[in-house]
């Protein structure tokens, strides 16, 4: 896959952290994702094509969004544009390209609701502009640009929360049939296949085989890897990503339910946590987490545990408002996996030699939709603490809240935009450099995709892994 060839600046950061750029305006312009198909527009119910029309439909949907969440009038009526998110963005500082700013990026769609919904402002030559064919491709580039991690809304005194108005725009496109391939495609597998990779159930069972023929190998016990067994105590949606590529990761939940002896499963029609209808829309994103409870209701299990994975997580803790209540499940829900084991360590559940984790100096990604959106802070520390004696932090002001993106969040994972991620990146590779820590832990199989490619982009000697990872390795059966 091919990119457009751009030369961001590259400007020696200090401490761990890079310096604010010089404004560089459009570099990042040419940068686009592919866009989507036909074939998955109609399997996700969207648009095949720019309807006729488009400019009022959208105006539309923007009245529709205001009406509903007035917290987005709010957000585009408050900014004061005091500039204070403007350095706070991965994109910008790592793009220079001042549309790459939160305040610019949220301004697109600002000066359209100006020119619609603010006469006043229209017709005394304040910022508002007509929707028109180059604005739409001003939101198509920047909105894709952004990762919706909310890092500017951290920083923000007046509370506004960007990554919603990057919602509300990529909502617009969706509605006059405007998307990208990769997003689009990938809520397309989940409702053919159950997965985000579009796994086919029969090859979802052979590898979860091969992984307990790998367990009995390492271990010489008959660990299970469960699939669509009834009655379970715990359905685990984890990333699909952890069957195929984090098999470390699979293992270890593996592992852990065979040394709890708790039953567990997994389901062949919801093998995903990950939910990317939240980087499209609303109606994709309620589908998609719906799948989950009908598969919990269909297995007829006690709890569902979502794995290591972060948007599954950020989407999660809103099911009770997306698909109803959970009550006919065992509380609390929902449960993070790391929640779940971090709990249990406390309480004395597992004998752990730390020494296994000697090897490695581990430093902690805070993924920004489990960290920031989710406030998963403490118990992978906790989880990490309790089984390495070797631990460092980044610098403060690029974890926990103040986490970093990966840079390729929120629907960016696509190669045709590699430029932007390994730009979106570099905030957190020097901040990792930094420590000099040689492992690199993260409960997010988006990162765990990401983050080897920006270590290995930007000459850091780091590997990167999940939270269980650990665990496993120092966990005595």
């Amino acid at each position: 896959m091919t990119s457009a060839k751009v030369e961001f600046p590259e400007l020696a950061p200090k401490n761990g952290i890079l310096p604010v750029p010089e404004m560089n305006e459009g570099i990042s312009a040419a940068l686009t994702c592919h866009p989507c198909k036909v074939k998955d527009m109609r399997a996700i119910a969207l648009p095949t094509e720019r309807v006729p029309d488009w400019q009022n439909k959208a105006v539309e949907k923007l009245r529709e969004l205001l009406t509903k969440y007035r917290s987005l009038q709010v957000y585009l009526d408050i900014c004061a544009q005091c500039g204070a998110c403007a350095d706070k963005c991965q994109f910008y500082l790592g793009t220079s390209d001042p549309n790459n700013m939160p305040v610019a990026r949220a301004n697109l769609l600002r000066k359209v609701y100006r020119y619609y919904f603010k006469p006043f402002e229209r017709f005394t030559g304040g910022e508002a502009e007509a929707f028109n064919d180059q604005v739409l491709q001003e939101w198509y580039t920047y909105f894709y640009q952004c990762s919706e991690c909310r890092r500017c809304a951290v920083f923000c005194p007046y509370g506004i929360d960007t990554a919603e108005i990057t919602m509300a725009a990529r909502e617009i496109m969706a509605a006059i049939g405007v998307a990208t391939k990769y997003v689009t495609e990938v809520v397309a597998k989940v409702y053919e296949r159950g997965n985000n990779l579009g796994i086919p159930g029969p090859a979802w069972i052979d590898n979860c085989q091969f992984l307990e023929e790998e367990l009995k190998a390492e271990t010489g016990r008959d660990i299970r890897m469960p699939v669509d067994e009834e009655g379970a105590d715990v359905l685990l949606v984890m990333p699909s990503a952890d069957n195929f590529a984090n098999t470390d990761t699979m293992m270890a939940y593996g592992k852990l339910f065979y040394h709890l002896g708790i039953s567990w499963t997994t389901s062949t029609y919801a093998n995903e946590g990950g939910n990317f209808g939240l980087f499209l829309n609303y109606r994709n994103m309620k589908k998609v987490n719906k799948r989950i409870l009908d598969a919990a209701r269909q297995l007829k299990v006690k709890r569902v545990i979502w794995g290591e994975c972060g948007h599954a997580w950020r989407a999660a803790i809103h099911t009770d408002t997306l698909s109803g209540p959970m009550d006919f499940l065992d509380p609390p829900h929902p449960v993070h996996i790391c929640q779940f084991t971090a709990d249990l360590i406390k309480r004395g559940a597992f004998k752990i030699d730390k020494s296994a984790n000697d090897d490695v100096l581990v430093t902690y990604h805070d993924p920004c939709n489990a960290a920031r959106a989710g406030s998963l802070l403490e118990e992978p520390r906790e989880m990490i603490r309790a089984t390495c004696n070797k631990f460092i932090e980044m610098p403060r002001d690029t974890i926990r809240e103040k986490t970093f993106c990966c840079g390729a969040g929120g629907g960016l994972l696509t190669d045709e935009i590699m430029p932007i991620r390994m730009a979106g990146g570099r905030p957190r590779a020097e901040a990792c450099r930094s420590t000099g820590a040689t492992y690199l832990a993260t409960p997010c199989a988006i990162c765990k995709a990401q983050l080897p490619e920006v270590m290995k982009h930007w000459k850091v000697d780091t590997r990167v892994g999940g939270v269980h990872d650990l665990l496993s390795k120092a966990m005595i059966l």
